[in-house]
């Protein structure tokens, strides 16, 4: 029998008898006690810091910023089958805070959004609304306004309201009214409810942990028109010349409404009273009863005994055939605007079989071909990986970073492919080549460094890693002893050993220590503190383990597996 149809019967057989466990349904229930890079998106100047996210630039002097964080994954409030609109609730503590307070404005949001782009302007704008497309924003927001902005018929600078596709509100409120100034800078619960059934959204504001009777702002208001199948959560928020600070500290968030996926009940769990009368017995002798006991008893053991043998023994060797290189399809469902599975005879299709003359080119991963799509007409770039372990390892690395980034000058994550012992990551195709090519395609290779290289021990003709020899200089506490001899030590020492020092922290083999550029440009115009950089140069290791399943590689941190079924990265 094929595996993979006796995997099918063995899942069937599973489900028959056991109708409890196919009960599900496109609800979902989100909880995230503190934040990290795993479940995020982080647009603009957003950041993590400590597990709690903040949303603008955290900087003691006025400046103009705007920020967003995202959930990374779609989320459905329509089923177009049964169609019938979600309901949902969220629930989310943040603090607005300002250093300066004759300095403040503009305010957050928490909002709903058809893509998982969204950033806006700063201002009054509130990162939510992009000041060149006013027409062209699709959201559903309900807005956290600490500034007074005409343009936008805000009632004062203190108010909540419910933001349709733009940021004139459908309805105000004012937190006054339950003693609430957003601007206080103490931690404030907010609770979001729409109900579905009595087409209504209701805002809960608090001072406390526990959900007021009243509700804040109540609008009646049918959000089925403006809710797509699939939507994103996040939150945004602006500034414009002001130095506020705006966080948010934990957030829950749940949708209800859809009905579970038609469970099966079992034929025979039936009432007592429909169970059918016995046929009358029909007489026999004693042996005969005897050894009509006999078979049957031998048959009521050995059957269902010899059939479970079966059922192990072909599903132990199924399992352990196909695990090697088995994939998930629950993705599907989740990562509908993110990287979908491609088939390998698509793809093989695409490149001409991998052909010579679609080759783009070469790298450690291992080579990238040009494939064009009959169907829909496009062309892609298809990494296709090596045959090694390493390949393996950089294969499940990359997916699992790259396929969370959203930036307009990274190339985008279309899909993957593990099939036939094949690793291949697809791209989007850059018709004008990379950047080097463009600057560099005139000239001479050995023109593209003006300056000679640095090299140290001339005497041993020894090679150097200059990240580690810098490290063990700063390790030594001699750190500045890296300067360039020609600058005859006329620097400002301070200031060569701060610049060493973030050299250092941009290199550390754990990438998640790193700083952001934006921080990098912080720490070096002296506002923002220094990374702490470790004595002792990180070593980054891998486990001899390799997910069971690429769905594995995208589940939150609630959702993972045992460690033994993960890339693990540790820094010793």
């Amino acid at each position: 029998m094929n595996p993979r149809k006796l995997l099918v019967f063995l899942i069937f057989c599973n489900i028959y008898c056991c109708p409890s466990l196919v009960s599900s349904s496109k609800n979902v229930n989100l909880e995230f006690q503190f934040f990290n890079l795993r479940n995020l998106t982080l647009l603009g100047d957003s950041y993590l810091r400590n597990g709690v996210a903040g949303l603008t630039r955290d900087l003691e002097v006025p400046s103009s910023s705007s920020g967003s964080i995202i959930y990374n994954y779609p989320i459905a409030f329509f089923d177009p089958e049964t169609n019938v609109t979600a309901s949902f609730s969220t629930r989310f503590a943040f603090s607005i805070d300002n250093i300066n307070p004759t300095s403040f404005g503009d305010g957050l949001t928490f909002f709903l959004s058809p893509n998982n782009q969204t950033l806006g302007s700063p201002g009054g704008f509130l990162g939510l609304v992009n000041s060149s497309q006013l027409t062209k924003n699709r959201f559903i927001a309900v807005e956290f306004d600490t500034k007074l902005d005409l343009d936008f018929n805000d009632p004062d600078g203190n108010h909540v309201g419910l933001d349709i596709d733009s940021l004139i509100s459908v309805k105000t409120a004012n937190p006054m009214l339950r003693a609430v100034n957003l601007k206080s800078g103490n931690l404030i619960t907010a609770w979001i409810d729409y109900s579905n059934e009595r087409k209504k959204v209701e805002v809960f504001l608090s001072y406390s942990s526990f959900k007021p009777d009243e509700p804040l702002l109540s609008v009646d208001i049918d959000l089925s028109d403006y809710l797509k199948e699939f939507m994103f959560a996040g939150f945004s928020a602006s500034t414009e010349g002001s130095t506020e600070l705006h966080h948010i500290e934990n957030w829950s968030f749940q949708t209800t409404g859809f009905r579970p996926v038609r469970p099966i009940i079992h034929p025979h769990n039936v009432s007592d009273s429909s169970v059918p009368l016995k046929p009358p017995a029909i007489p026999v002798s004693d042996s005969g009863n005897r050894h009509h006991k006999t078979i049957g008893l031998a048959l009521g053991i050995g059957c269902p005994a010899f059939f479970c043998a079966v059922l192990v023994v072909f599903g132990w060797v199924s399992v352990k055939k196909w695990r090697g290189i088995r994939t998930e399809k629950s993705l599907k469902a989740e990562l509908v605007t993110g990287p979908r599975e491609f088939n390998y005879k698509e793809l093989k299709s695409a490149t001409k079989g991998f052909h010579q003359s679609r080759i783009l080119g070469h790298g450690a991963f291992g080579t990238v071909y040009k494939a064009f799509f009959m169907d829909s007409g496009s062309i892609s770039a298809v990494k296709r990986s090596k045959h090694s372990h390493e390949g393996k390892s950089e294969f499940l690395s990359e997916l699992s970073i790259i396929a969370c980034l959203r930036h307009k000058n990274l190339v985008q994550l279309q899909g993957w492919c593990v099939e036939k012992g094949e690793l291949l990551l697809v791209y989007e195709f850059m018709p004008n080549g990379s950047l080097d090519k463009v600057l560099y395609q005139d000239s001479d290779r050995s023109e593209a460094l003006k300056w000679s290289p640095i090299e140290r021990e001339e005497e041993s003709q020894k090679t150097v890693n200059l990240v580690d020899w810098v490290w063990k200089l700063y390790s030594e506490g001699k750190i500045v002893a890296a300067a360039d001899e020609r600058m005859n030590g006329e620097f400002d020492e301070a200031g060569m050993k701060k610049l060493l020092l973030v050299g250092l922290s941009c290199a550390n083999p754990d990438s998640s220590e790193r700083p952001s550029m934006r921080r990098v440009l912080q720490i070096l115009n002296n506002e923002a503190e220094p990374v702490v950089v470790p004595k002792v140069k990180p070593s980054l290791t891998f486990s001899n383990s390799l997910p069971l399943s690429i769905n594995e590689i995208f589940s939150d941190g609630e959702d993972c597996g045992s460690p033994k079924s993960q890339l693990e990265i540790r820094v010793d």
